[in-house]
């Protein structure tokens, strides 16, 4: 069910200038024709009325007017050559409207990360839609509900939303919601920004675990939610590992924490992260034995007969459902592990300190290992062997027969939907574990990684 949160401005505002700023994280590359994912719409429903903010295949639209079969009268249709294919990370999209400007260009502006956009098409036409020197948009108006993240449940947006602002009769800039550190040189969210928010602006940070849709601006205004928010640890602050949409033959839900195959064996995604050194740790949660779990070089690629895995290129160490440890086309290097079911959780603690792998079973090491003491535990090849130099979390289907799929805990606090029974965090204080993290071991998560990879 698409998670839709929506308000029905009380009073209007200011239809001719006005901002929205969010940070977004993509689950999904959308190429496909049909892939629309609504960010934000105001929506006046008869008559098909619209302005709308979203990610149309896999590049950002502004759209706006009147559209259905019988007659269209498009306002505005501004979208970006610019491309948004990358799951790994947060992106910060500003859109500045302000029609009363005289310059056609200057009333609808595009920033992303910081940076205004400059290239535009139209995907009905061939020359971009602005719209009308002190045209009326959508927005601000009683008669149109606002919607987020979906529209009335259909086109619903796949990945994560954070930091939301929408300002009601000012088009401010890109550096008013972000800045760049001093330190590391990346863009980040100002927390606290100075803006007048106006009649119906409002700012959803979903920090509030108890009403994560509450505005955090001074009008305090009331949204309604379809679908169930889930409070995530991922933050363009401090951004963590998901499996990535980019190497997955497989289907990715929940943030790109769920797999599922869709075939009979054999699929696999790597993650968003790639580590070389330090020490990491995670936990999944396989839907039966055929949802396997491991570590992988991201250039690795698979197949299985029997009981041994051909790798085609890259490296891969896998713990199968079975009890066995596999290894590329060394097939079984461990059998006497234990075996797993959709009831078992199962951590992977991966040192590359001392290129040892741990994997344990509801919170016990598996072989008489202990990754704290660099005890037993499965030797693997140093990164800097690797085709790629860094090894990354691996979900693999090893049944040629059955469907598999797993939930992987990356540190969000959720195996799927359902959130895990004790919160145990890393060293760092990072990470929502259901098991205790293992002394020296850390999530894989951009700050331990600037500290500890």
């Amino acid at each position: 069910m698409a998670v839709e949160i929506t308000r029905t401005p009380a009073s209007n505002g200011n239809q001719k200038t006005w901002t929205w700023s969010a940070w977004v994280k993509k689950a999904t590359v959308g190429m496909g024709s049909g892939d629309y994912q609504m960010l934000f719409t105001a929506n006046y429903g008869n008559g098909y009325r619209y302005t709308d903010i979203y990610f149309r295949e896999d590049y950002l639209e502004i759209f706006g007017g009147v559209y259905n079969t019988s007659s269209s009268s498009i306002s505005i249709n501004v979208s970006t050559n610019r491309v948004f294919r990358d799951p790994s990370a947060f992106y910060h999209l500003v859109i500045a409207v302000d029609t009363t400007q005289s310059t056609a260009a200057d009333r609808v502006k595009v920033y992303v990360n910081g940076v205004q956009e400059t290239s535009f098409k139209n995907y009905q036409g061939s020359t971009v839609v602005y719209p009308d020197q002190n045209a009326d948009t959508f927005m601000n108006v009683t008669t149109t509900q606002n919607r987020i993240g979906a529209s009335s449940g259909s086109y619903p947006f796949k990945g994560l939303m954070t930091h939301i602002h929408f300002i009601d009769g000012t088009a401010y800039p890109a550096s008013t919601f972000g800045e760049t550190d001093s330190t590391s040189g990346i863009w980040k969210p100002k927390t606290a920004p100075s803006v007048t928010y106006g009649t119906n602006g409002f700012f959803l940070k979903f920090e509030n675990a108890g009403n994560l849709d509450l505005d955090s601006s001074t009008n305090a205004h009331t949204f309604a939610t379809s679908g169930t928010l889930i409070q995530n640890v991922d933050t363009p602050s401090n951004n963590f590992a998901t499996l990535n949409s980019l190497t997955a033959n497989c289907t990715l839900s929940n943030g790109n924490n769920t797999w599922l195959g869709t075939q009979s064996g054999y699929e696999h995604s790597s993650a968003t992260l790639g580590v070389s050194s330090g020490k990491w740790y995670w936990e999944v949660k396989p839907n039966g034995p055929c949802g396997a779990m491991g570590v992988t070089d991201f250039n690795w690629q698979f197949k299985r007969r029997g009981s041994i895995i051909y790798a085609s290129s890259g490296y891969a160490w896998i713990y199968e459902g079975n009890g066995y440890v596999s290894h590329n086309s060394y097939g079984d290097i461990a059998s006497n592990y234990s075996s797993y079911t959709s009831s078992d959780i199962i951590g992977v603690a991966l040192d590359l300190t001392n290129n040892k792998l741990h994997f344990s079973k509801n919170g016990v090491f598996e072989a008489s290992s202990n990754p704290a003491t660099n005890t037993n535990g499965i030797s693997i090849d140093a990164p800097s062997s690797l085709p790629s130099g860094f090894y990354s979390p691996l979900a693999a289907d090893l049944c040629s027969a059955v469907v598999g799929g797993a939930d992987f805990n990356f540190g969000s606090g959720f195996f799927g939907t359902t959130a895990v029974a004790s919160a145990n965090a890393d060293g760092n204080g990072f990470g929502a574990f259901e098991y205790a993290v293992p002394s020296g071991y850390y999530a894989l998560n951009t700050k331990n990684i600037k500290e500890f990879g």
